[in-house]
């Protein structure tokens, strides 16, 4: 009997976007991800802090899955998921990521026992950075 998951197994989290090129630029330079391989014009895979992420156009059905059809996020103000980021410094990383490009909703805000704040990416996928406080 095999065991799952294994240790050689990796999570990889496929975000859909609209523009490849666009999305590309935007997870290099602005969030600082490491471009691992492109596939075409239509996918591209990052590490970003030992995690990979898939961006792939949208696409319709396939035989693998007949019921499902990739489309970018398509209301910004509902979220289905989010990605937080640990930082030790909420404030110097919202001014680093906001000098190379990110628009977050507000600065960061202090809750007491947390500092935190959100950007999006070019497709309005939600990224949280924050700080213990």
């Amino acid at each position: 009997m095999s065991t799952f998951p294994t240790p050689d197994m990796a999570l990889t989290t496929i975000l859909v976007v609209a523009d490849i090129e666009r999305s590309v630029a935007w997870y290099r330079d602005v969030l600082g991800a490491e471009l691992y391989r492109e596939y075409g014009e239509s996918s591209a895979v990052f590490s970003f802090t030992g995690a990979w992420l898939l961006l792939v156009t949208g696409g319709a059905p396939t035989p693998d899955k007949p019921d499902v059809e990739f489309a970018a996020p398509a209301d910004p103000t509902t979220v289905d998921h989010s990605f937080t980021i640990r930082v030790e410094d909420c404030r110097a990383a919202y001014g680093t990521l906001r000098e190379r490009g990110a628009e977050f909703l507000t600065p960061p805000y202090d809750w007491g026992g947390e500092i935190r704040c959100f950007f999006r990416d070019p497709d309005d996928h939600l990224f949280e950075i924050s700080q213990a406080g």
